[in-house]
């Protein structure tokens, strides 16, 4: 699979941008702040119909336009297959397949995965749980629609659930019945989530170490535990037994939107006692592990979208990453640097079929060689 064009219509700072890629390396170079990222924020919307950097969609539109419109054509199992993603100002986001729409947008997770590698994947252990079982939960949907769509029922009755909490703080009197029947369908829908969830870090973790060893050249031992409400084999009592909490609380304390992935280094807190060269090497060994595991679940390759991580990297590390790149462990590559030379000396020992797009204040240059 590889997507061989893409067309943009005010999105973010580009007002129209047409380009035809490579099936194998492509970079996106120039100055900070000129729109690579949002280049490939455009190929993440037609993989995942959203952004990978912001929850509002309408931030996507253009200053003082009131629509985008992101065109792309994949070819995937020998056949081409155009995709649309639009937004009006005010309106709903739209998606289609081939002119077609989709029911729902959910429909589409998958079908043309991705995975991308950003300077603020570190986030990912630095930041709360919500980050960490956002990481989970985006592999899994890509792998998993019947994960996705119970994640996504579990989610609108936990927000029902949430707001019954809030109305009976604010005077609602309490209805038992009511309340039971959230909790009923959370519980087993809990209980569904946790299972494929537990079942998935097994293979994830094997995957990851392999890649952290080969990052690291075997040098610190790594863990990654998974930690649920749903370990406790009385979790049905205990989500009940909460009720009192969660109306103090006014939310819901217990459950699978409470799960986390606890990181640990030779025994210790990643966060706490990890270097930066350490935590960066975890963070690009997990991407590299979502990448194997869902080309091992898909039977082909998603996109690989590297965002500006030559700089968050030293000089062993970006030859270890290069080195899988030369070996086609990837398949189609998306890359961003400000240093357009420095992408050229990194690239220059790679025999593959490589297109360089220069981006100036959200204009992209006609694909060529690097400059030198």
């Amino acid at each position: 699979m590889h997507l061989e064009n893409i067309s943009l219509s005010n999105f973010k700072n580009y007002q129209q941008c047409d380009l035809e890629f490579s099936p194998h390396i492509n970079c996106i170079v120039g100055p900070n702040g000129s729109g690579k990222t949002n280049l490939l924020d455009a190929i993440h919307y037609l993989s995942l119909t959203k952004s990978a950097f912001s929850n509002i969609d309408q931030q996507a539109i253009k200053h003082l336009e009131d629509f985008f419109v992101i065109r792309g054509t994949f070819c995937k199992n020998g056949k081409e297959v155009q995709l649309q993603c639009s937004l009006k100002s005010g309106g709903k986001k739209a998606l289609l397949k081939d002119k077609k729409p989709y029911i729902k947008l959910s429909e589409h997770v998958g079908n043309f995965p991705s995975v991308l590698i950003t300077p603020y994947d570190t986030d990912l252990i630095r930041e709360g749980s919500e980050v960490r079982r956002k990481f989970l939960n985006n592999i899994l949907a890509q792998i998993d629609g019947e994960y996705l769509d119970d994640l996504m029922k579990y989610l609108h009755l936990l927000r029902q659930r949430n707001q019954l909490l809030k109305d009976m703080a604010g005077g609602q009197p309490f209805d038992a019945l009511l309340v039971n029947s959230y909790d009923e369908p959370m519980i087993g829908l809990c209980r569904k989530i946790h299972e494929r969830r537990n079942s998935f870090m097994v293979d994830f973790l094997e995957i990851f170490k392999k890649h952290y060893a080969l990052l690291s050249d075997h040098k610190e031992q790594v863990e990654i535990s998974y930690r649920s409400h749903l370990q406790s084999q009385n979790f049905a009592v205990e989500f009940k037994e909460a009720l009192q909490k969660d109306m103090a609380l006014q939310r819901s304390t217990k459950g699978v939107h409470k799960d986390d992935l606890v990181f640990t280094i030779e025994n210790h807190s990643l966060k706490k006692f990890g270097s930066q060269g350490q935590q960066k090497c975890f963070v690009i060994a997990l991407k590299l592990a979502q990448f194997e595991i869902i080309t091992n679940n898909k039977g082909f390759k998603p996109l690989l979208l590297l965002d500006d991580i030559f700089d968050k990297l030293d000089d062993r590390r970006i030859e270890k990453l290069m080195t899988m790149v030369a070996g086609q462990v990837f398949g189609q590559l998306f890359m961003t640097d400000a240093r357009p030379e420095r992408t050229s000396r990194i690239l220059e020992k790679i025999d593959a079929e490589q297109r360089t797009f220069l981006v100036e204040s959200g204009e992209v240059k006609p694909p060529g060689l690097l400059p030198k």
